[in-house]
């Protein structure tokens, strides 16, 4: 009989704090949002640089490091979308999102998309196979401009 009421306790307990999160995420300021948008922007580039670099050949391939780093970045690419509710469109926090963004919705979902599929394929495939590694980091890096190059102010 406890052991059924504290079940029963707990799963209520659950419930509310579960709807707590939304409605405190709804009512997130959309400073904050910009600025979490940005953070994981700038761990996605600081994950990325060092395997850009041995995709490209210009940094020793370090097969450690390149699973490290994209696992991170697999996870991170899950990260920035949020923060980009529409009520952040105008905000006051600098930053670099143009309008498109919320013009294109459709299409900015398309792009967000792409880059996640490209980051979980790296990190599938990084498991030490150096060509595969390069070729699925040549492609998250082509998804990181195709969006810069239609969302992002220069």
């Amino acid at each position: 009989m406890k052991k059924e009421l504290f079940s029963a306790c707990l799963a209520v307990a659950m419930g509310a704090g579960a709807g707590y999160a939304t409605t405190v995420y709804a009512q997130a300021k959309p400073e904050v949002l910009v600025k979490q948008r940005q953070a994981a922007m700038t761990l996605i580039g600081k994950y990325f640089g060092p395997v850009n670099g041995m995709a490209q050949g210009k940094v020793p391939f370090n097969a450690e490091v390149a699973d490290r780093n994209a696992d991170f970045l697999e996870a991170l690419s899950k990260m920035p979308w949020d923060g980009f509710h529409a009520n952040t469109k105008d905000s006051d926090v600098k930053n670099r999102a143009l309008p498109a963004i919320w013009e294109n919705a459709d299409k900015f979902k398309e792009a967000s998309d792409r880059f996640q599929k490209a980051a979980t394929k790296l990190a599938s495939v990084s498991k030490g196979d150096e060509a595969a590694f390069k070729t699925a980091a040549g492609e998250l890096g082509k998804t990181c401009g195709g969006c810069h190059n239609d969302f992002r102010a220069k």
